[in-house]
């Protein structure tokens, strides 16, 4: 038993010690935050899209990428800060679309072909009424920490001036 003020601040201490580095091991052993739903319906979000997209008169951007991938977070990252956040927010409709360790939602690549072999993050451009417009179907995205952000925006900038 402690009976002593400075015996039970010692342990009151190492106790607050110990929860901060459970709570610190916790955050690291969950991660970063998800930036694809694992679980969302990929065909339903794309056919959600496509009805936002056609009302808005804007073609879709189809991101498929997984949430272990860093190439895809700096995509993310650049959609939602860089210097692409502008061009993407105002030419397209975005919709992610996760394929996992490369054992989800392939099929859905294929249909509009993008070889995910290639590598991830990859995308595919859709008319508002579904048609393909573009695909990437070299990996031309796989390394996109290595183009960096205005890489990323010059990628972006070519496919926008192909859509209508």
């Amino acid at each position: 038993m402690i009976t002593s003020p400075r015996s039970r601040r010692a342990l009151t201490a190492s106790v607050l010690a110990a929860a901060g580095l459970a709570a610190c091991l916790s955050a690291a052993a969950s991660g970063p935050p998800a930036i694809y739903d694992e679980e969302a319906d990929a065909n339903a979000a794309i056919r959600a899209t496509l009805a936002e997209a056609e009302k808005a008169k804007l073609p879709v951007l189809v991101v498929f990428g997984a949430n272990w991938c860093g190439d895809c977070r700096m995509l993310d990252a650049t959609f939602k800060h860089g210097p692409s956040a502008p061009l993407i927010a105002q030419r397209f409709k975005v919709v992610k679309v996760n394929v996992g360790r490369f054992d989800r939602n392939v099929d859905i690549a294929e249909r509009y072909r993008v070889p995910l072999k290639k590598g991830i993050p990859a995308v595919a451009v859709l008319s508002p009424q579904g048609q393909l417009i573009y695909a990437t179907e070299g990996g031309e995205l796989a390394d996109a920490r290595k183009m960096g952000d205005q890489g990323v925006y010059d990628f972006f900038t070519r496919i926008a001036a192909k859509t209508p």
